[in-house]
């Protein structure tokens, strides 16, 4: 026996005679605050202690007791061998439940980037909500009004007044928004309003302050190409999903849900799916850089293409659509060519074809396009600058406008004929949108 439990564990511990090693287990326990060497060492112990307390026994048993006891003494030999396994096991189990006592498991250890990561998202998942926009249709056999979903994206909470920001493609054409938090709790929401030439809507929901968790704003900036970023939304219905990439590019421009274009956009080649858009996109301090908008994909997925409206942006609509509902923004008043027909005139700048007399531009005096008796087309004037700067297209024409304010008075340079013109044009709001 004392071979076999040399054999069974590694190399078992010399064992001291005097009374004070008597009890090899007293002195170790608890077993659960030691050392898988010292468990080793305990459980040596306790076999070859068990066995060389059997041995000696045996030892001093007459050779006539011993052939009338042996088949007992193989027994009992046997038994001290299987308690002391037993405990054994017990031992190095320690705190596991009996379904794992007998698996040698890894412990789990994470990167400090992946723990950054995993505190990204637990941090910010409760900012982040489902938005499902609702359509009200009339059944064509009962003629019952009915509510069915057309829809869905993300969103997020700005502030603990309940104001939550999303994209306006996803709540474009609802009768009803429905916003669901991070705990499962679903709210009726208010369109506070909205801006369709940046993708921008504010909704509002009467929740408990305590549930509201406002994102932290950042700053888009100082934003670098190469920096890590982290999109949290819901594709395609799922829950909470975090999609991690780097920015790919900056000022970039996409057009916008009205056609007007949309400026310094942010790519990302963070996955963002459908169901993602009006999420947010964070930096790796979990501070919000953009809203989720965009893909670049002919199948609809994901396809290392994605695009963010910048922070700095966003903000500045957001005030607007809290404090007055509705984003003040100026505008000349005309209807202008497609830029690929300037370019086959080969002129460059803005060609306009409409100008009503009640609008800003129309006002000042600029000439739209027209026919004369003979049904001939009469070009109007082309805008070639708008205070000294070069106006080449149409977005160089969106961009100038949207650093200027309402009211304020452009210099508009114009190509009319064969000679150029100044005219001075005052600045009016865009009409009210319902």
């Amino acid at each position: 026996m004392a071979a076999l439990a040399s054999t069974f564990f590694f190399s078992p511990p010399k064992l001291s005679l005097s009374s004070s090693s008597s009890n090899p287990v007293s002195k170790c326990w608890p077993a659960k605050s030691l050392s898988p060497e010292h468990r080793r060492n305990l459980v040596c112990k306790i076999v070859a202690s068990a066995l060389g307390k059997r041995l000696t026994v045996t030892s001093e048993l007459s050779d006539e007791d011993s052939s009338h006891n042996s088949f007992k003494q193989l027994v009992d030999s046997a038994f001290v061998l299987c308690a002391s396994v037993a405990l054994s096991v017990s031992l190095f189990a320690g705190d596991v439940d009996s379904a794992s006592a007998f698996v040698v498991a890894t412990p789990k250890k994470l990167q400090p980037d992946e723990l950054a990561t995993v505190r990204l998202f637990q941090e910010n998942t409760p900012s982040v909500v489902y938005v499902t926009n609702i359509a009200s249709r009339q059944d064509a056999l009962t003629l019952d009004l009915l509510e069915v979903p057309q829809g869905s994206g993300s969103g997020f909470v700005w502030d603990t007044q309940g104001h939550i920001v999303t994209n306006y493609h996803v709540i474009r054409g609802a009768s009803d928004v429905k916003v669901t938090l991070a705990d499962e709790s679903t709210y009726d929401a208010k369109v506070v309003g909205f801006d369709a030439d940046k993708d921008v809507a504010v909704l509002k929901i009467d929740a408990p302050k305590d549930k509201l968790r406002p994102i932290p704003i950042g700053v888009s900036a100082d934003l670098l190409v190469g920096q890590k970023v982290y999109a949290i939304g819901n594709p395609f219905g799922l829950d909470h999903t975090l999609t991690t990439g780097v920015i790919s590019g900056l000022r970039r421009e996409i057009s916008g849900t009205t056609g007007r274009p949309i400026q310094d956009v942010i790519q990302t080649d963070a996955a963002i799916n459908p169901g993602n858009s009006g999420g947010p996109l964070l930096d790796s301090s979990g501070n919000l850089i953009g809203i989720n908008t965009a893909i670049y994909s002919p199948s609809g997925a994901s396809s290392g293409v994605g695009f963010s409206i910048p922070v700095d942006t966003v903000s500045g609509i957001v005030d607007q659509l809290v404090k007055f509902g509705k984003v003040t923004r100026p505008i000349l008043g005309i209807k202008f060519a497609p830029d690929q027909m300037v370019e086959k005139l080969g002129v460059s700048g803005v060609l306009v074809l409409d100008a009503p007399p009640n609008g800003p531009a129309g006002k000042a005096g600029l000439q739209p396009s027209k026919r004369d008796t003979f049904g001939r087309l009469i070009l109007g004037d082309i805008i070639t600058s708008i205070n000294g700067k070069k106006v080449s297209n149409g977005s160089d024409l969106y961009r100038i406008l949207d650093q200027c304010k309402v009211g304020d008075k452009v210099i508009i340079e114009v190509l009319r004929g064969d000679h150029l013109e100044k005219i001075p044009v005052t600045l009016e709001p865009k009409p009210d949108e319902t």
